[in-house]
């Protein structure tokens, strides 16, 4: 298994943001996490990606634990994390953005071929390469930071809802383009408020509720499964 998250807990203070949260992501899995604010879903990949630590378990990654690491440390090793809001640097270039995410690579060659890459794989990008980020719309900032995170060739991406707030096309270009760097080996964690469409991008999900999993399973049976029809696909 790539990665195993094994009854990790995490606190803010006294409260607990999760209790006793597992799961498990093979290589070139897609794997969602659903549930609806403030079940933990955001907790859970900034525990992971290194930018919030657990009280206890462990995280495993490709044999190694890591859940004391830094979050650089992580994201050299492989993992990198795609946070909720967009959060580019607006007064950098589209360019100087996606060589950012390469900065803790050193192999020249590798960098410009995927730098290339992303441009093939987000054309708006590079009709932009120039432009400021802070100009650019919401979509177009969206998937510059798919994009910056892709520069640093992880093994994991973990995605913090990709689809807040962009209109239903974009909201198709990056679920096209989330297929597409799975189906190129890439293991995909989703988080996403739009139930419906994790459930039908991913092959495996996880139902949190109250920083707890609720339920799990194949992506295709919780679409099926009647509590999370009623609670999360308004059915």
């Amino acid at each position: 298994m790539l990665l195993q998250v094994n009854n990790i807990h995490v606190h803010y203070g006294q409260v607990a943001a999760l209790k006793g949260i597992s799961l498990e992501v093979g290589e070139n899995d897609f794997v969602t996490l659903i549930g609806s604010n403030g079940a933990g879903k955001s907790t859970t990949l900034r525990t992971i990606s290194g930018l919030d630590h657990p009280s206890a378990g462990e995280i495993v990654f490709d044999g190694e634990r890591i859940e004391s690491f830094s979050a650089d440390k992580i994201l050299k090793m492989g993992i990198a994390h795609v946070p909720e809001g967009r959060r580019v640097f607006k007064d950098l270039t589209v360019t100087e953005n996606l060589l950012l995410g390469a900065f803790t690579r050193d192999d020249e060659e590798g960098i410009k071929r995927d730098l290339a890459n992303t441009f093939d794989r987000f054309p708006r990008l590079r009709e932009r390469h120039n432009q400021s980020a802070r100009t650019m719309s919401g979509g177009e900032q969206q998937m510059l930071s798919i994009g910056r995170a892709l520069m640093s060739a992880p093994r994991v991406l973990l995605l913090d809802e990709p689809s807040l707030g962009l209109a239903p096309n974009i909201v198709k270009d990056i679920a096209r383009i989330l297929v597409e760097i799975n189906s190129q080996g890439v293991s995909i964690v989703l988080v996403e408020q739009n139930a419906e469409l994790a459930l039908e991008l991913a092959r495996h999900g996880y139902v949190l509720e109250t920083g707890s999993v609720a339920l799990e399973g194949e992506a295709s049976g919780l679409m099926d499964n009647d509590h999370v029809r009623k609670a999360y696909l308004g059915i």
